[in-house]
């Protein structure tokens, strides 16, 4: 199965394939999304995105026709439940229906459900936890549409958030860096939003999304050297801008992409039990602006690493390796998404 990350800002596809040694990047292939195709986190132009698609899939080569999505977590209710053990199956989706009509502030025929066991309840003995996720029949309905009118099958609808969880677990088991097995930050700075994914032993313990991107930094530019949004997004890659681009803008933009890093992990602590982090992985587009990793680790108490899902996987020789290099930090999702093809 191919993972299709449709984010606000482009489309993702990744193909993975597996051999001895361990993974492999077989296909590639990303499609940039016009502006507010996507609007807050919902499917706004469904003709615009279903033609990105398209053209994702066809610049990646791959002849795979199934595919694993997602949803964007702040459409998802997800609650953690403890039932008793020893109850059989129809007894279990019995109990799970009843605890979803407490939980979910929705008729349960406009969501799509979903539980998985997560194993024994830590408190109770007799009883073993489940994780319930739900999210509206519209907005996964709109997802499923989007990649189904391009011939692709969407076998698995996941949620980003635990696309973010699989990628990095991976990413922890094949490199041996027993530091990810603590309490691990992972800000994905994307181009209109930040996602925050907080996770303890690789396991989701927190998820937020904050309002910044890299769209501000395009924008500013729009503004201030009265260029079209085309023009400001070509000149912010090329850095063919005028003398006093540094100090007028960029510098701005990336103190505050430090402020809004600080400030997403002080609401972390400030509503969990948590008040300090082992690591912090920087993912997204935008989490490449020159000297943020720098700035970030110095104004946040925890060791940074730019994260790079693809590090311990070979490239395909079907794959351009200097494509893969380039699109790595923006392939976190892609990439948890594609790895669910390896289920056990």
């Amino acid at each position: 199965m191919i993972g299709v990350d449709i984010s606000s800002s482009a489309v993702k596809v990744l193909e993975l394939g597996r051999t001895s040694s361990g993974f492999r990047v077989e296909r590639i292939g990303v499609d940039s999304l016009p502006p507010n195709a996507i609007v807050e986190s919902s499917i706004a132009d469904i003709e615009a995105v279903s033609d990105s698609v398209s053209r994702a899939v066809s610049r990646s080569g791959t002849k795979c026709r199934d595919a694993v999505i997602a949803v964007p977590a702040s459409h998802v209710i997800t609650k953690s439940i403890s039932l008793p053990a020893d109850l059989s199956g129809a007894e279990l989706d019995s109990q799970i229906m009843f605890d979803a009509a407490r939980y979910i502030p929705y008729p349960l025929e406009e969501v799509n459900l979903d539980y998985v066991k997560m194993g024994p309840s830590p408190e109770k003995p007799k009883e073993d936890e489940y994780l319930l996720v739900a999210c509206r029949k519209e907005v996964v309905d709109d997802y499923v549409a989007v990649v189904s009118t391009q011939g692709i099958r969407p076998a698995i609808v996941d949620v980003e958030t635990y696309a973010v969880e699989n990628a990095v677990a991976n990413y922890a088991k094949s490199s041996g860096d027993g530091s990810l097995d603590g309490v691990v930050a992972v800000l994905d700075f994307g181009a209109v939003s930040t996602h925050l994914t907080v996770l303890k032993n690789t396991r989701t313990v927190y998820a937020r999304d904050h309002a910044f991107g890299g769209r501000l930094l395009t924008d500013e530019i729009q503004r201030v050297y009265g260029l079209s949004y085309g023009e400001a997004g070509m000149a912010k890659k090329t850095l063919q801008l005028p003398e006093g681009y540094e100090e007028e803008v960029f510098e701005p933009f990336r103190e505050s992409m430090a402020q809004e890093a600080v400030r997403a992990l002080q609401f972390f602590y400030s509503s969990t039990p948590y008040n300090a982090v082992d690591k912090i992985l920087l993912a997204g587009g935008t989490s490449l602006v020159h000297g943020a990793a720098d700035l970030l680790g110095e104004r946040l108490d925890a060791p940074v690493m730019l994260f790079n899902p693809f590090q311990h996987m070979s490239v395909s020789k079907n794959t351009d390796a200097d494509t893969v290099k380039a699109e790595s930090s923006s392939m976190l999702v892609a990439c948890g998404l594609a790895l669910r093809s390896f289920d056990e």
